[in-house]
């Protein structure tokens, strides 16, 4: 696993952990709402985590970009699909997602590396 990719993933996971061990009813609720969130419905999972990539890059959030990276990565989407996807980000956006672009961009080349072996 690339080291962006690995940082990014232990990290998420470690401070989920601590969260959510403090047994806070709220935050419980919302980390559930947010997984229930993406689940197949009228829209399928993959339209779902293209959705939030497109609002985690205009709201300028690279944790969250790398996420739906991440997820969008898992669910098949391709290179050309993803640089769409960005597309779309920009023109909602403006030119201040440009940098997350470029940390995006750098993220799914991380990605794609290790799937390719």
């Amino acid at each position: 696993m690339g080291q962006l990719v690995k940082e990014f993933n232990e990290y998420r996971e470690k401070m989920n952990e601590v969260i959510l061990s403090k047994n806070n009813l709220v935050m419980k609720r919302l980390w559930n709402l947010d997984t229930n969130t993406y689940e197949e419905g009228a829209l399928d999972k993959k339209t779902k985590e293209m959705l939030g990539l497109v609002a985690s890059m205009v709201l300028r959030c690279d944790d969250c970009i790398k996420y739906h990276v991440g997820k969008c990565h898992e669910l098949g989407i391709t290179t050309e699909e993803l640089y769409e996807i960005f597309a779309v980000a920009n023109i909602v956006g403006g030119t201040i997602v440009i940098p997350h672009t470029r940390r995006a961009a750098e993220y799914w080349e991380e990605l794609v590396k290790e799937s390719e072996g």
